[in-house]
């Protein structure tokens, strides 16, 4: 491209991340450059600065500028997926009715691609159309080494929908983890304000003082549903916001890290080793009106390195949440 653009939002676009839009129109666009462009303003939506993560409607007006890569595709960029992939990516699904999907995102699995992430759950999408006319839409996210629950919209009515449900809180998502230590009250609350630091790709989350100016309200209820002793605990965390790393900011600021969280808390194995060293939190429900009428609840089994961990510790990992509702 060598002159500047005006590119609609098309029906089917519609809920999409910024940068997503940029990385399926101009698949070469590298990301360096992409956020270069957002922070000098020279990418705009309706005339106005945007940020990568803003979600664009049907009909908005983007303004590219000009870029040093191919023109743009039309609809989606074309992805290589191969019948593996198709094999894998269907194997995670969990619940199908015909607006919602539900995949069960196994750790080391990230949801979006990076600079350095090659294999996601967006790039294998197409695997996930199995009769419909177009690949179904992420509507949240998990961290890349977080497990459990992740809902995709059929449609774009289905992900407007979702979305409004999310972010309006009418979805409950309850997550377990195994952390350090055993938290005191055993039920509770966590309201401290996150702001990011650092610079962008090696960025990290941290409590910062209400008056900060990049500070976010972010809180999370847990209530603590078995211990092993005093040096572990597990956990259920139900987040009221959902700020990036919300749950592993948390229990760390409080003095209970997420056992495995090299990040936040400690990257040392715990147990003498019998714990594999990998981030023990895991998106186990979510609780959420469906598009299609009612309430849909899904439930995801624990991951292989969870699943030997509440062995281990003589954890029961069928346990029901119908007791803790009132925490909710």
């Amino acid at each position: 491209m060598s002159a500047v653009e005006t590119v609609d939002v098309s029906p089917d676009e519609a809920g999409m991340r910024l940068d997503r839009w940029f990385r399926t129109r101009y698949p070469d666009l590298k990301h360096g450059q992409l956020q270069k462009l957002l922070r000098s303003g020279q990418i705009r939506v309706d005339g106005g600065r945007a940020k990568a993560n803003l979600r664009l409607e049907e009909g908005q007006s983007v303004r590219v500028p000009p870029l040093k890569v191919e023109r743009p595709v039309s609809g989606k960029a074309a992805t290589a997926i191969t019948k593996d992939d198709i094999r894998f990516v269907q194997g995670l699904v969990i619940h199908k009715d015909g607006h919602v999907l539900a995949l069960n995102k196994p750790p080391g699995l990230a949801v979006q691609g990076g600079s350095k992430t090659e294999r996601h759950v967006d790039g294998l999408l197409d695997g996930l159309k199995f009769k419909a006319s177009e690949r179904p839409r992420l509507v949240h996210r998990l961290d890349k080494d977080t497990s459990g629950v992740l809902l995709l919209a059929r449609d774009r009515r289905a992900a407007a929908a979702l979305g409004d449900a999310l972010k309006g809180r009418e979805a409950v998502k309850t997550y377990w983890a195994l952390v350090e230590g055993v938290p005191a009250p055993a039920r509770g609350e966590i309201s401290l304000p996150l702001a990011k630091r650092g610079k962008p790709g090696s960025e990290r989350v941290r409590v910062c003082e209400e008056g900060d100016s990049d500070a976010q309200r972010a809180v999370t209820r847990y209530a603590v549903l078995e211990s092993a002793g005093r040096k572990l605990s597990w956990v259920a965390l139900w987040p009221v916001t959902g700020r990036t790393h919300q749950l592993r900011v948390h229990m760390a600021a409080v003095g209970h890290p997420i056992v495995g969280d090299g990040k936040y808390g400690s990257s040392d194995p715990v147990s003498g080793g019998e714990i594999d060293n990998l981030l023990h939190l895991h998106a186990r429900e979510i609780d959420i009106p469906n598009p299609s009428g009612g309430r849909l609840h899904v439930t995801a089994p624990l991951p292989e390195h969870m699943l030997k961990t509440w062995k281990l510790l003589g954890f029961e990992p069928d346990r029901s949440m119908a007791e803790f509702e009132e925490v909710v």
